[in-house]
């Protein structure tokens, strides 16, 4: 959160390129998947009444859209990514990571388990067992008591979704909210909060692109929950005052020996 600002900026990157060579992600997601969430996250926030500036930015305009500047204005950054992690320059990764640890939120979503950003932040493989037979994914809460919790249902039942399962090589979340389970049997950590120095991170996992995920109320309300829950701390706008400690405290009064 800017100092001194109460509105929520959040960045929403998408790779834009299953959009682009993919006519069922076109049918999908006719003006990609960033659009969806984007305006998702708009529609969701603004019912929550809360004080939203919702940008995109994408793989293609990276270098501006997620540049010092843009970044230091962004509270928090959804991230969606699959075919085209390598494409993103190791300078921005680093950047973002380092916007993480200074305190922005992070919001990577799907495959973006395998970003560069993720993994830097994880210090992990991040790799996972996959399976793509349109299984049916159930995600179910696990800590009911968390703030992206809120409003969401008990399971989150999603009819067709790529399989994620354990082992997911990642450290322990600093909190498990959510569990998947799949039709085939397997299970997944499928939305894990971080904590990076004075940064949040939340992954969720539900939303490959050959599904219509990210159009699912649920989903939207998983997301917005977790962007107002990632957000910054307020900081405080007054220097805090620090007290000296006497100038002679070191010294015995009687001798002015040091001890």
């Amino acid at each position: 959160m800017t100092q001194g600002s109460t509105t929520l900026r959040v960045a929403v990157f998408g790779e834009n390129r299953h959009e682009k060579v993919d006519p069922r992600v076109q049918e999908l997601y006719p003006d990609g998947m960033h659009t969806t969430i984007a305006e998702a996250l708009r529609t969701t926030l603004a019912a929550d009444g809360v004080d939203a500036e919702v940008r995109v930015a994408l793989l293609d305009d990276i270098e501006e859209s997620l540049s010092e500047e843009a970044l230091a204005r962004t509270d928090v950054l959804t991230w969606w990514g699959h075919m085209a992690h390598d494409d993103v320059p190791d300078e921005i990764a680093e950047r973002v990571a380092r916007r993480v640890r200074e305190g922005m939120g992070l919001v990577p979503l799907h495959s973006a388990h395998y970003s560069k950003v993720f993994r830097l932040l994880m210090g992990t493989s991040c790799n996972l067992l996959w399976r793509n037979d349109g299984d049916e994914e159930r995600v179910w809460t696990v800590n009911g008591s968390h703030p992206i919790t809120r409003g969401v249902p008990h399971p989150i039942v999603i009819p067709e979704q790529e399989m994620y399962g354990e082992m997911f090589d990642i450290p322990a979340p600093d909190e498990l909210v959510f569990v998947s389970s799949f039709s085939g049997g397997e299970v997944f950590r499928s939305g894990c909060c971080f904590r990076r120095g004075k940064g949040k991170v939340f992954y969720f996992s539900p939303g490959d692109q050959e599904y219509p995920v990210y159009h699912q109320a649920e989903i939207q309300r998983v997301l917005a929950n977790a962007v107002q829950w990632a957000r910054p701390e307020p900081r405080e706008i007054a220097p805090v005052k620090i007290a000296n400690a006497p100038r002679d405290w070191y010294r015995d009064e009687e001798t002015t020996r040091v001890i």
